[in-house]
């Protein structure tokens, strides 16, 4: 189409409706790949957790049980010896447990790039209406 050739509004609205369909489905296409690549990182999120907590358990009861009784040895009280290593065994578990609850934050969960491009995309429109 030349620079000098008019169009009429229907033909203008027609072109205006394609193109909004047009956008709409690539909007949407964006946005499912985006929460897509987001549930992956919840299902990361969820697997370090239950991954970290099978490994943790047998493994901690023997090295604990260790700990205690090489405390006992040095000439520590037994029921301090506990507490001490039960402490210090709670402050890793807890950071690991928020290591992996971060990662199911809703932020990390909102579809960024979907919400900048159509943001971006109505600016467009807002423009080309004037």
């Amino acid at each position: 189409m030349g620079l000098h050739e008019h169009r009429s509004v229907p033909e203008l609205f027609t072109d205006l409706v394609q193109q909004v369909t047009t956008l709409v489905r690539t909007e949407t296409r964006l946005a499912r790949a985006e929460m897509s690549e987001k549930v992956g990182q919840v299902g990361t999120g969820v697997a370090l957790i239950v991954v970290g907590a099978v490994l943790l358990m047998p493994a901690l009861v023997i090295l604990l049980q260790a700990a205690v009784a090489a405390l006992v040895d040095s000439g520590m009280e037994p029921h301090w010896a506990a507490l001490a290593v039960g402490g210090a065994t709670l402050v890793v578990g807890l950071v690991l447990a928020l290591i992996g609850a971060s990662r199911l934050k809703a932020e990390n969960l909102t579809p960024n790039r979907t919400l900048s491009q159509l943001r971006s995309d109505a600016a467009v429109a807002r423009n080309q209406a004037r």
